[in-house]
């Protein structure tokens, strides 16, 4: 059997502007702007919905399939 497959946010911290736009559309608060310098997704939570992704007006937030 094959390795299971997840989607994933994934923020580039250096690009992120803070604007906490991510954090208030994300319906399981998987991301939170992190002491008001970057976004920081919480692995546990985030389903890798996309929403966070859409909003983002700096583009700087990828889904992405990660291993588990």
């Amino acid at each position: 059997m094959g390795t299971r497959k997840k989607r994933r946010a994934v923020v580039d911290g250096d690009a992120c502007v803070a604007c906490g736009c991510c954090e208030k559309v994300c319906p399981l608060s998987a991301i939170q702007v992190w002491r008001g310098v970057r976004a920081a997704v919480n692995p546990e939570r985030c389903v890798g919905c996309g929403k966070c992704a859409k909003e983002c007006p700096a583009s700087v937030i990828e889904i992405q399939e990660v291993s588990v």
